[in-house]
């Protein structure tokens, strides 16, 4: 591909370094921005600046924030009892359109997956552990993906913790076997978090 100017062909090689975006659409989206007014190509320039440098994680449950601690964990109104433990913070996003749950959260940061070599030792199970150790969890729900790295990491949770005296609990399965959660519509998922059934080493 061709470009007129090295600006041009810079700015379109970095849009089409974002995940699905090839250099025909990259170039489709420069060039929009270029009819634009300077404003806006400013403002979004902006934007994504401050998402780079200003977005946290928070120190409670690992979550995005604008501070030490998130929202969610920083509103008293939240019950802290409830912890459901979720891959990613797209889950959290999911959940927290579905207007259903009330409890706190706690990111892993993935799912354990030998194939992808991710092990339990690069998610944030320890802060699973701190929380427990404080005392005030009285449920762990697993909401995780219906796919064997999912039930994997359910299954090592559940053996890791099921000497402490809290009751595990898993999001019912209204969300299809080798589904990811973010991809859920919200009346299911919520359905699936109200609904939630008892975890033991059979579930």
């Amino acid at each position: 591909m061709n470009f007129p100017s090295k600006v041009l062909e810079k700015a379109v090689e970095e849009i089409s370094g974002l995940p699905g975006i090839g250099k025909k659409s990259a170039l489709r989206l420069a060039l929009h921005l270029l009819r634009q007014s300077p404003s806006q190509g400013v403002a979004l320039g902006n934007a994504i600046q401050k998402l780079v440098t200003d977005i946290k994680y928070c120190q409670e449950c690992h979550n995005f924030s604008d501070e030490e601690i998130c929202e969610i964990c920083n509103n008293p109104k939240r019950n802290s009892e409830i912890l459901c433990i979720v891959e990613d913070v797209r889950d959290v996003m999911a959940i927290e359109n579905t207007s259903k749950f009330n409890g706190k959260y706690l990111v892993l940061g993935g799912k354990i997956s030998p194939m992808e070599g991710i092990g339990p030792n690069q998610l944030n199970i320890s802060s699973i552990e701190k929380k427990l150790n404080e005392g005030s969890v009285k449920e762990l729900i697993f909401a995780l993906s219906a796919t064997m790295e999912g039930d994997t990491t359910a299954y090592y949770l559940y053996k890791k913790f099921k000497g402490f005296p809290v009751t595990f609990s898993s999001i019912a399965r209204g969300i299809a076997v080798g589904d990811e959660l973010e991809y859920a519509d919200e009346i299911s998922l919520g359905r699936s978090i109200v609904n939630r059934l008892p975890y033991n080493e059979k579930s």
